[in-house]
């Protein structure tokens, strides 16, 4: 995995243009405000864990630009993890990555052909060869986001064939290598698609749009075994709402739009359950408003009720997105500090995780958190090996699965998330992969 990784910082701002330049959401992780989800960060109003660091490791660079960086030794206490079949098949999952700008890119004009979707905002396909060195490199998951509203060829939302068979093709070279998948409904929540939107006066359409994908997706995959897991949508808001990103106390619209969402969860669990096979008893994952850690914990969001023989054996996960402490993982004017030695830089990531383990694991409910990571910000390559061991090693404590977003994004002004140099085919920075991996195990 040690290359001579100058040449491809420079190719690699190439492909930020394209993954990450000016136009529809390239500048952006999921989506441009997506993982502005922990705008969501708690306050930290509750008692954070007693975590120490103490000594560092150095790991040797070689061939490198990069700074020098240690990845910390930390002692956080484990907290009861239930030992049902849910968390074992989570400790199965281990840690994850998502293939972040790819098949969940869009651009609703001007392109001549729907299949250059998948390169628009990454320049690169994705091949087998990626997804074995992913494997390889210690993620046992992967998610794959999908956007399918630019791939509809009918008013029935029937999706395109050629775009289905690539995605599945994706799909398979991920389960045949070993790795557990997660699929999904991602950037159909945007006011061009015409898909779904979470408020009253869209629910017949919406209602229409996530039955019919899952309907289409459940039959295609009926037969996979439990690797595959199958998430409902990705972020669900109100797009242009003032509190798109945010849910406040006693706000009317959100919480609406949490009800809407909890309906369009329930349709998707029954759409996916009644299709047989294996779907019967697939791993599914139900977001809250936006994805985020309140939508989650907000007293308006409730799980799906699953199938009589399900409900004790919690098939279904709850599906978290946290960017926090967000100014430092997400905010491009926040700060590029942060130090797993200091409560000022870890505390909120051990409030809103003590929430959700209070809330879900105590009761026995998995919780995945589906997309993580911290920007480039000019180099500060220490601050995110600290980051990416404290959030690994304190979801792991708590029974958590994390996946960090890999966007293939390096250089430029937006959000430069990637850590797997697709075009060359290794890994850049290598001491945050062994930072998630240290404590992933």
């Amino acid at each position: 995995m040690k290359k001579t990784r100058i040449a491809a910082l420079l190719l690699a701002g190439l492909l930020a243009l394209s993954g990450c330049g000016g136009g529809d959401n390239t500048g952006t992780a999921s989506d441009t405000a997506t993982e502005t989800t922990s705008r969501i960060t708690d306050t930290a109003t509750e008692k954070p864990s007693e975590n120490t660091a103490t000594e560092e490791k150095t790991t040797e660079k070689k061939d490198t630009m990069l700074p020098q960086a240690t990845i910390p030794e930390l002692s956080i206490e484990a907290k009861p993890v239930p030992d049902t079949e849910a968390f074992r098949y989570l400790r199965e999952m281990k840690i994850g990555i998502s293939l972040g700008n790819t098949f969940d890119a869009f651009k609703d004009t001007g392109l001549t052909n729907e299949m250059d979707t998948e390169t628009t905002w990454v320049s690169v396909k994705t091949s087998q060869s990626m997804i074995r060195d992913l494997h390889k490199a210690g993620f046992e998951t992967i998610r794959i986001p999908v956007s399918w509203h630019n791939h509809i060829v009918d008013d029935d939302y029937t999706i395109s064939e050629q775009w289905a068979k690539r995605v599945n093709q994706v799909v398979d070279w991920a389960i045949e290598d070993g790795m557990h998948v997660i699929l999904n409904i991602h950037h159909d929540n945007h006011p061009e698609a015409n898909g779904f939107y979470p408020d009253r006066a869209h629910m017949e359409q919406s209602k229409k749009y996530i039955r019919r994908i899952w309907e289409q997706l459940s039959e295609r995959y009926k037969d996979y075994d439990d690797k595959l897991i199958f998430e409902s949508m990705n972020e669900p808001r109100l797009v242009g709402h003032q509190y798109e990103w945010w849910f406040p106390a006693g706000n009317e619209d959100v919480k609406q739009s949490t009800e809407c969402i909890n309906e369009l969860n329930q349709l998707f669990v029954d759409t996916v359950r009644a299709s047989g096979g294996n779907n019967a008893e697939r791993y599914l994952m139900c977001p809250g408003y936006d994805a985020s850690p309140d939508g989650a914990l907000h007293s308006a969001f409730v799980l799906p009720d699953d199938t009589p023989e399900l409900r004790e054996k919690h098939r279904i996960m709850v599906s978290v997105h946290a960017y926090t402490p967000y100014s430092f993982a997400l905010d491009l004017n926040g700060t590029s500090y942060f130090s797993a030695a200091k409560k000022s830089s870890t505390q909120e990531i051990d409030s809103f995780m003590d929430k959700l383990y209070q809330k879900y694991v105590v009761k026995q409910i998995p919780v995945v958190i589906g997309e993580f990571g911290a920007v480039d910000k000019d180099r500060n390559l220490q601050e995110r090996v600290d980051y990416a061991a404290y959030y690994i090693a304190s979801a792991k404590a708590r029974g958590i699965v994390a996946l960090w977003w890999d966007n293939n994004a390096f250089t430029g002004n937006g959000e430069s998330l990637g850590l797997y140099y697709r075009m060359g085919g290794y890994f850049i920075f290598e001491d945050i992969v062994d930072a998630l991996m240290k404590y992933a195990e």
